[in-house]
């Protein structure tokens, strides 16, 4: 029978025939029953029933197998290798199906103990104890997985003891198992016992596997499980041994958060021992450089060193390895380079990052299908991870969606793998569900959460899994309501999830309130409607403040109710109920429902109240304990009791310890967003967050004598101001409380949120120069950074460091420092120094900055804080040096063993920087390295940041000019502009404004030195226009009107001196342009106000923050007097104007002057422009009625020239005439009589011209002489003055002098037609007696020689003309007589009596004699020489009663006249009177024009003259006066300048 069964069974296991199968079995438990149907009484080997039950067990026949095994032991055969192999076949059927079930683990591995137990008593069943080792590993690898491997030290412990026993021939299985028992001790926790494992594993594994001694080596470092020494020397031995030493002494620090600062070095030394290590030695030697490298190259990207990584990759690549696997893993290690190096901008999350981000995912997606076709778990895992970390940065909500292929990928390729990367595979299955939730596929999001729940082997996510679960199970359900409040809560806020942005603010809300009242039905509206004003109550007596004081009366009364809420609800369900208040207080948020976020976050958040109010006294009271202690010089024990145990006893201790991490993680988002929406709240009431609120204007009407109250003693006002404060005060705690427990829970960023929340929420006050108002906050905040780390942080851990720093020193900074002025100014070294109190907190100021700047904390290589931040850092430090009065030393800040040179460097060229803008400013003065030295440093250092090098190129020119060092200036500015060119093409938008900025005040700079040194030089004036040109072009892109402003007023001031000439017009058309095209654009676009943190918050020496220099601030203001940008606007358009002008392009004009009119303001600057446009208008002939009306308001004088040079460009007669009678009636007041007179001439000229009738000529220009003749002097004759038998009477009579002009349309009103009645003798004012005889010689030439009062008028003007003559001499003699008396009187006393009475008689008779009379005859006229005394008081004199430039203001004019009057009187025979004339003539020409070839010509004139009269002596001497020399050196001088000038333009 044996041999039957034994057949069949042997037929079952070849051909896999479960026929023989079954027949077999049957036979077996026939034959058991003893119903044999061949010989009943033949019995069979027991050894059938194991047999059997193994092929069972191998064919899937778990039953027969089972069955037959019982049958066995029941039998009770011979101990023999089949109980064993029996055992084995148990404990094969009894494995566990799952890992929750360790009832069955036990059991199974009961059954394996019994194998081996069994087999390791007889050698020959050795073999058993090797296969039970097979079959337990085989059995407990799904229990390798976190949380579960200290199952499993107890019976693996066992079978590695017996297999080392039974000394296993196997070498490389038992080193393969006390590897993996190595590990799970490691993994439980077992430090201890797997020290104890390695002291015999290691030389066991040494000795007989020498290839897998490194995996023993490596943990033993790394977990410190042998002895440092021993360890240490055993890595000069190898190679291999060595590079791991170092691998993994950084691995270990790496997970204690302890690295060395020499880090990078340590990674150099392993890679210099792994570059001589030669690969060509063996295959094994090869395979081993190659874990190696990729060992290294890992460890590298995870500590940011990245110079590593990418040389490990290329000898990786040098190799040339053929092993597929291997491949595709240096594939892997090239993605998480090019990955690492996108890190930084990928935070900020840049688009051109982002893309190629994803462009790695698709190559490591093609990487993992090739390694799925290759079939091996290693490289499958390896892409696995990689892809995992690289879609980590893209799992936000807008970009995820691209990352559900790859990630689906990833979850099937580990599934199918069975891997034990159940941590990973958890996360990934979680991410894929929010992905299928945001597609509204919920039954594969439902599926990837059952998995994940199945896969969450330490329960770090079961809450959230079963809360996400429960939620789209919610999501599912249609047509039936939830009975829990919490369901129906998860439900709206779902539904309210879905709405679109289009939906109504108010359907959203809709829903979101609901939520809130089934949590909360009891109070939840209450404090919802503390917000809503129409609930506010009043009262009947109103008043300024009521309003406000009910509505804060009435939210502060309606929060309170909050509380209770809690109280009466108790516990019941409070984890569950936190997460939905917090998911509504998102949602909330994310839709813009801010008084249901508030609200939502207020409930949230009193769970942690109630849960941290009990710790929070804990601590304070363990503070004051321990205050007390340190007083008392005692020591606090760990672990003793304290007050604060006893006051509240381990309730409140133990609810705090209870509170997990995630639900405190929920309270620190929730008090991010509570704070945010109370931000929101205070900017509704408008007020910004930390600032106190305005009163409101008080516009109600008070009766007369009412005393307006001061808001601060209004009680109503006070609340309201308390409400508000509160508020904000709320907002601070709740970032502070997050800040807490990110401290609590060891989590940086919660912290580093909490931070960066309280710096852009104050920033109004940081810009401000506020931050001394946040110095208790930022220096708690500083507190707990310090506690929870900041290497990740550097840039956040810098602005809170200067803003600390800031609020600390900038009190102390004097407000008022003496201007800097053109020369040195010298320091003062005797400064008086600080208190105590200033001191100390500038000190803390300084070394709050220098810990920022050389943090501590964290790995290392840390990350290296951007310059940008370290250059705001070193202000705040340097300016603190000196007000701490100390020097910065020679390496000026640099620790000396600091290993990175560049930033070195960097660091000291910005801190000389910050110490020239320190100096000369009344404080301490630092000893500074020389500009060139400085510039010669900033040029060789290496730049991480372009934009601050920019900034320091600039700044470096800044200084350079200040210094007058031109050269320094010239070069600086070179290499700023190039650089700042070559960056602003490749630069965002976001950083195109700073550099434009920069660009424009360097190239300012450069064009101002250039004019200081320019020398004449006209070939620098034009650079330097070009300079101001750019940086007009630069400040336009920077958006910045103050530099588009001073490079334009800097290009008006270079290029005026060439603006008189067209030819420099017409060159600078094209430049003016496009300067008013970017002015207009700018003024169109400017920048945002008091939105930038500047560099330096207190005076300095340079002023690049501003974009001007101090000169430019103090002289807003071009050569021809503007005082302000709109004239400089409006010059420059008329400028423009003028360049059309030049070509006749009147129409293009008119086209730049309504442009102008169009783009500037309307303010007085216009008139300019209107000017232009109404000459233009005239010329055209089109109506200019709109643009004169402008003038209306101008000065009366001002709107006659206006009309008078209308009539001048006006193309018609009668538009001349009617501008001609306009600019007359302008004029009215008195003090235009002058001004009038000249009008009406210049009219009367013009209606003889155009041929008017004569009557009308004659009609003005008596109308001018009456005028003329009523005109009073400011001063009627010269004191004294009055000659023998003048009376002086008739001038001051008040009738004449105080008679009025009522319109100018009827003179014959206001004077009598005789024009006779007014004498000419006297008058005294000269100028009244040259505008007469200009108007009487024009009546006589305009009138025929044969008209009856042609000689009248001649000799009326000839006495005008004489009249000046008697004036001018009777007034220059009396002067000169007083002067001389007055002189004569300080010498008096030296002479007798007698004498000084006769020298007096002899003085007055001579000067009486020479001065005031004037010659009677036509001889002494002709002979008549100018005393040069009486020629030197006409040259000086100012008065109206002498001939001089004052009372003869247009002395062409009058020769002119009087060159016509003298021909006159010629043609009348006149001749004698012609004498004083040109004798008159001759002293205009010497005393007002200052012309001796114009004076020579009348003395030749009056030589001529006197010969025709027959007087030969006095022709004689005018001759000689004359001289032979024409035109003097002077006259020929000017006159060559003048012709070279016009040569100059000509050749323009």
């Amino acid at each position: 029978m044996d041999l039957v069964i034994t057949q069949e069974l042997a037929r079952a296991q070849s051909q896999q025939d479960e026929a023989s199968l079954k027949r077999a079995y049957e036979l077996i438990k026939s034959a058991n029953l003893g119903r044999s149907e061949f010989d009943p009484m033949e019995s069979f080997s027991p050894d059938l029933f194991v047999l059997c039950a193994e092929q069972a067990l191998k064919m899937g026949h778990p039953a027969l197998s089972d069955d037959c095994l019982r049958m066995y032991f029941k039998v009770k055969g011979p101990v023999t290798q089949f109980l064993g192999r029996a055992h084995l076949c148990r404990a094969q059927l009894c494995a566990p199906k799952s890992t929750e079930n360790l009832e069955e683990f036990e059991n199974c591995v009961t059954q394996y103990m019994k194998a081996i137990n069994f087999a390791k008593a007889e050698p020959r069943y050795y073999f058993l104890v090797y296969n039970a080792s097979v079959l337990y590993w085989q059995m407990v690898r799904p229990f390798l997985k976190p949380g579960y491997h200290h199952h499993l030290l107890s019976s693996f412990s066992q079978v590695v003891s017996v297999l080392n026993q039974t000394a296993e021939e196997d070498k490389e299985w038992r080193a393969e198992l006390m590897l993996e028992l190595l590990d799970c001790y490691l993994q439980a926790g077992k430090t201890d016992e797997a020290a104890r494992l390695c002291v015999t594993a290691a030389p066991f594994i040494k000795a007989n596997v020498p290839h897998k001694y490194r995996h023993i080596y490596s943990a033993m470092v790394r977990h410190g499980l042998a002895d440092e020494l021993q360890l240490a020397e055993e890595k000069t031995a190898s190679t291999s041994l060595a590079v791991t030493y170092h691998i993994n002494v950084l691995k270990a620090q790496l997970d204690k958060n302890e690295l060395p600062e020499d880090v990078g070095a340590v990674l150099k030394e392993a890679y210099g021992h792994l570059s001589s290590y030669n690969h060509q030695r063996s295959p094994a030697v090869r395979e081993e450089k190659l874990l190696l490298l990729f060992e290294l190259a890992r460890l590298s990207l995870a500590l940011k060193c990245e110079e590593i990584a990418s040389a490990c990759l290329s000898d990786l690549q040098s190799v040339h390895s053929r092993d597929p696997g291997k491949l595709i893993e240096i594939e892997c290690l090239e993605c998480e380079l090019e990955a690492s190096s996108l890190e930084s901008k990928l935070k900020v999350y840049v688009r051109t990052a982002v893309e190629m981000q994803l462009s790695i995912v698709q190559r490591l997606d093609v990487a993992l299908q090739q390694a799925v076709r290759l079939g091996e778990p290693g490289p499958i895992h390896v892409v696995c991870a990689t892809q995992w970390n690289t879609c980590l940065p893209l799992l936000q909500h807008n970009l995820r969606r691209q990352l559900r292929k790859p990630l689906s990928n990833v979850a099937d390729a580990l599934e199918k793998a069975d891997s034990l990367m159940v941590l990973l595979r958890c996360q990934v299955h979680m991410e894929m569900a929010h992905i299928e939730e945001d597609e509204d596929r919920l039954e594969p999001a439902i599926q990837h959460l059952q998995k994940a729940v199945l896969l969450d082997s330490l329960g770090l996510y079961q809450d959230k899994l079963t809360r996400a679960l429960n939620r789209l199970r919610l999501c599912t359900m249609l047509y039936q309501s939830p009975e829990r409040a919490e369901d129906k809560a998860i439900m709206a806020i779902e539904q309210a999830k879905k709405a679109v942005p289009k939906d109504s603010v108010r359907k959203k809300r809709a829903l979101l309130v609901n939520a809130g009242l089934a949590l909360a039905p009891d109070t939840f509206q209450i404090v919802l409607d503390s917000e809503n004003e129409a609930k506010v109550s009043m009262g009947k007596v109103r008043g300024r403040f009521t309003y406000l004081f009910a509505k804060a009366r009435h939210h502060m009364v309606s929060v309170d109710k909050a509380a209770g809420h809690l109280r009466r609800l108790g516990a019941e369900n409070d984890k569950e109920r936190i997460q939905i208040w917090a998911e509504l207080a998102k949602v909330s948020r994310k839709q813009g429902v801010w008084d249901v976020c508030r609200a939502a976050s207020r409930f949230c958040l009193l769970y942690d109240n109630v849960k941290a109010w009990g710790a929070r006294l804990l601590e304070r009271l363990d503070c004051v304990s321990q205050t007390r202690n340190a007083l008392s010089g005692g020591k606090k024990k760990r672990g003793g009791d304290s007050p604060a145990q006893d006051a509240w006893g381990p309730s409140e201790v133990t609810l705090q310890r209870q509170t997990s991490p995630s639900l405190l993680r929920t309270f620190a988002e929730v008090g991010f967003i509570s704070a945010e929406a109370t931000v929101h709240l205070l900017r509704s009431e408008g007020v910004e967050l930390n600032n106190r609120p305005r009163p409101p204007e008080d516009l109600s009407q008070h009766s007369a004598g009412y005393t307006v109250e001061s808001p601060e003693d209004n009680a109503q006002w006070i609340t309201y101001q308390t409400w508000i404060e509160g508020l904000s005060q709320s907002a601070m705690n709740s970032w502070l409380r997050s800040a807490e427990i990110g401290r609590e829970l060891q989590e940086g960023w919660i912290v580093q949120n909490a931070v960066v929340y309280v710096l852009n929420h104050n920033y109004h006050l940081i810009v401000a120069g506020r931050q001394r108002e946040l110095v208790d906050t930022l220096d708690h905040l500083l507190s707990i950074v310090k506690a929870t780390g900041h290497s990740r942080y550097p840039t956040v851990l810098a602005m809170l460091c200067n803003t600390l720093a800031r609020g600390l020193i900038i009190k102390w900074i004097p407000a008022h420092v003496p201007e800097k002025s053109k020369r040195p100014v010298r320091s003062n070294l005797f400064h008086a120094p600080l208190d105590s109190v200033a001191s100390s907190e500038v000190r803390t100021a300084v070394e709050v900055c220098e810990f920022a700047l050389n943090p501590t904390d964290g790995p290392v290589p840390k990350e290296v804080l951007p310059i940008s931040a370290q250059q705001q850092l070193i202000a705040t430090w340097v300016k603190g040096k000196q007000l701490l009065q100390q020097q910065v030393g020679p390496r000026l800040g640099v620790d000396e063993q600091s290993p990175n040179e560049d930033i070195d460097s960097v660091t000291q060229v910005l801190v000389a920087l910050e110490m020239y803008s320190c100096n000369g400013l009344g404080l301490m003065d630092f000893a500074v390295p020389p500009l060139a030295q400085l510039v010669r440093t900033a040029s060789e250092c290496g730049w991480s940041d372009p934009l601050v090098e920019l900034q320091t190129l600039m700044r470096l020119t800044c200084f350079a000019h200040a210094a007058r060092d031109h050269e320094l200036t010239m070069l600086c500015s070179q290499k700023a502009t190039q650089m700042g060119i070559r960056h602003l093409r490749a630069c965002d938008p976001v950083e195109t404004e700073l550099v434009a900025e920069m660009l424009s005040t360097t190239a300012c700079i450069r064009g101002r030195s250039i004019m200081e040194n320019l020398k004449g030089r006209k070939q620098l004036r034009l650079a330097a226009a070009k300079a101001f040109i750019e940086s007009a072009k630069f400040g336009g892109i920077a958006r910045s009107s103050a530099l588009v402003m001073v490079a334009a007023r800097h290009y008006w001031n270079t290029w005026l001196p060439f603006l008189s000439s067209a030819a420099s017009r017409r060159t600078t058309e094209n430049v003016l342009q496009r300067i008013i095209s970017v002015i207009n654009k700018t003024e169109a676009k400017k920048q945002g106000k008091g939105k930038v943190l500047l560099l330096h918050q207190w005076p300095t020496a340079d002023s690049h923050s501003g974009g001007m220099t101090e000169e430019d601030r103090h002289s807003h203001r071009h050569r021809r007097g503007a005082e302000d940008d709109l004239t400089l606007r409006a010059a420059l358009y008329g400028l423009l104007f003028h360049c059309h002008a030049d070509r006749g392009d009147w129409e293009g004009g008119l086209k730049v002057l309504d442009e102008a009119v169009q783009v500037l303001p309307r303010t007085a600057h216009r008139l300019l422009i209107f000017k232009h446009m109404v000459m233009v208008k005239a010329k055209l002939g089109q109506n200019f009625t709109m643009e004169i009306q402008k003038f209306k308001d101008e000065r009366e004088d001002y709107l006659a020239h206006m009309w008078r040079r209308l009539a001048l460009n006006s193309r018609s007669v009668s538009g001349q005439l009617v501008c001609h009678h306009n600019a007359i009636r302008a004029l009215q007041k008195p003090e235009n009589e002058w001004q009038k007179v000249e009008y009406i001439l210049e009219l009367s000229e013009w209606l003889y011209y155009k041929q008017f009738p004569m009557e009308d000529v004659i009609f003005h220009l008596k109308w001018a002489v009456d005028i003329l003749m009523l005109i009073t002097p400011a001063r009627d004759t010269p004191e004294g003055a009055e000659g023998p038998g003048q009376d002086s009477s008739w001038l001051g009579h008040p009738c004449v002098a105080e008679e009025p002009l009522s319109t100018p349309e009827a003179p014959e009103s206001m004077v009598s037609k005789d024009m006779g009645t007014v004498p000419v003798e006297k008058l005294w004012s000269v100028r009244q007696l040259e505008a007469l005889a200009r108007a009487y010689t024009l009546l006589a030439l305009m009138v025929s020689p044969s008209a009856a009062g042609y000689e009248e008028y001649c000799l009326l003007a000839y006495m005008c003309l004489r009249r000046i003559w008697q004036v001018s001499l009777l007034t220059a003699g009396k002067a000169i007589s007083e002067s001389k008396i007055v002189e004569a009187t300080g010498s008096s006393h030296l002479l007798s009596p007698h004498k000084e009475k006769d020298r007096r008689k002899q003085q007055s008779a001579a000067t009486g004699k020479q001065l005031h009379d004037a010659p009677a005859s036509v001889e002494e006229w002709a002979s008549y020489c100018c005393p040069e005394g009486v020629m030197s008081l006409f040259r000086h004199d100012n008065s109206d009663f002498t001939i001089n430039p004052s009372s003869i203001r247009k002395p062409t004019y009058t020769l002119y006249y009087l060159d016509h009057l003298v021909r006159a009187l010629q043609k009348l025979s006149l001749r004698e009177l012609t004498v004083p004339l040109l004798q008159l003539g001759a002293a205009v020409a010497a005393a007002v024009v200052d012309s001796k070839s114009l004076g020579d010509l009348y003395h030749l004139r009056l030589a001529l003259a006197c010969s025709d009269l027959k007087l030969r002596e006095a022709a004689t001497h005018h001759e000689e006066q004359a001289g032979r020399t024409y035109i003097y050196d002077l006259e020929q001088a000017s006159c060559r300048k003048e012709i070279a000038l016009r040569k100059e333009k000509n050749k323009e």
